[in-house]
């Protein structure tokens, strides 16, 4: 050991095999220099964080930010208006206050569809239809949450990915948080957000489960379901419901071995929304055949957005619905507010589970233990 230890090169004593490798030049085992990483966020991003840091962060700043279209400045008021601190939500509504004038100017447009119709390949080639005819498009995608973390999946970010690269688009999944219908509380806000930072069309999407086709409806313009053709039935695979709200059923992936099943579904669609009570609008429902992945019927369905915006408008529906619209948010937003107030009362919740024991055990009755918690 000792005569092996001699002839040791002084230089390389206490370096490892690695360090040895990489001095030897010509050697098989030699680390040769790597292509250098990408930038591991887009330069158009990076510009526009440096213009807010966070030292800059007030609702003014912020407001400015998205009236110029810093795509930063809007993330960051969005965070705040899903925050449920009391402290960011103050703050947001600073944000929206001072934006109010820039709200309204976009046309809203609701989708929805059962899981697996097409609904994200649809908005992506939709999107960039709009996109290469100069309009901004913001896709507010509510998707499902975690179960363990209520964290949204982020599934339509991904799926969108060609449309999630234009600089004249912003996606924004939100977790639905397990809300009934899985639409997102703060959707109605982030809305106006993306209107002031100066986007033309705002598209909403569903989870495509639940009562969330009711409350999407509630807050856009034109209200478009995707269906599919030769998945069974189709007259009886959807709620009367569903159907009487659309404005416009489209028969997704109508292309190839599918397209004479979605033709024959196109048909019985017209024939069922003839059945149905003329809407408010006095615009009538019709049906149409499409695909998101070729492209086919985009520009179509756009065209009768187009009309049906002109036709309501003209008639008076599209800002009397609005202001309805707008009456009815206040409303649940009440509601929801004297809700969290009376679970937030001190002593009331260990009042409510004192309720639940006496009823489980058969020593009172429902409407008693409820008047008793309201009477407190």
């Amino acid at each position: 050991m000792p005569e092996e230890q001699s002839h040791q090169n002084p230089d390389t004593e206490g370096s490892s095999k690695s360090d040895i490798e990489k001095r030897i030049p010509g050697s098989a085992l030699s680390v040769n220099p790597g292509v250098a990483d990408a930038p591991s966020i887009s330069p158009y991003i990076r510009d526009q964080r440096k213009t807010l840091s966070k030292k800059e962060v007030n609702p003014e700043e912020l407001a400015k930010g998205i009236r110029s279209g810093n795509r930063t400045a809007l993330s960051k008021a969005i965070t705040l208006v899903e925050s449920n601190l009391d402290s960011h939500n103050d703050t947001a509504q600073a944000i929206l206050a001072n934006l109010m004038p820039e709200v309204g100017k976009s046309i809203r447009i609701g989708i929805t569809g059962v899981p697996g119709v097409g609904k994200s390949t649809f908005i992506e080639s939709f999107g960039r239809f709009l996109i290469e005819r100069g309009k901004k498009v913001a896709v507010l995608a509510i998707d499902p949450s975690s179960q363990r973390t209520h964290g949204s999946i982020l599934g339509d970010k991904t799926r969108m990915e060609e449309l999630s690269k234009s600089e004249f688009a912003f996606i924004r999944p939100s977790p639905s948080s397990g809300s009934l219908g899985g639409v997102a509380r703060k959707t109605r806000e982030t809305m106006y957000l993306c209107e002031a930072a100066g986007f033309d069309v705002v598209i909403i999407e569903t989870v495509g489960v639940g009562q969330s086709e009711t409350q999407v409806h509630s807050m856009v313009d034109f209200f478009l379901l995707l269906m599919l053709a030769g998945a069974g039935d189709e007259l009886q695979g959807i709620k009367r419901g569903i159907m009487e709200m659309a404005d416009l059923i489209a028969i997704n992936k109508a292309d190839g071995s599918n397209e004479p099943f979605s033709l024959k579904a196109k048909i019985e669609y017209e024939s069922a929304l003839h059945l149905f009570p003329a809407p408010d609008s006095k615009w009538t429902p019709r049906a149409i055949t499409c695909s998101g992945l070729g492209g086919k019927g985009i520009e179509d369905i756009w065209n009768l957005i187009l009309d049906y915006e002109v036709a309501t408008k003209k008639n008076g529906y599209f800002d009397t619905n609005r202001k309805a619209q707008t009456k009815t948010w206040f409303e649940e937003t009440l509601k929801e507010a004297i809700l969290d107030r009376f679970y937030k009362k001190p002593g009331k919740l260990e009042q409510i589970q004192q309720g639940e024991s006496r009823l489980i055990e058969g020593h009172s009755t429902l409407l008693k233990e409820v008047k008793q918690l309201l009477a407190e």
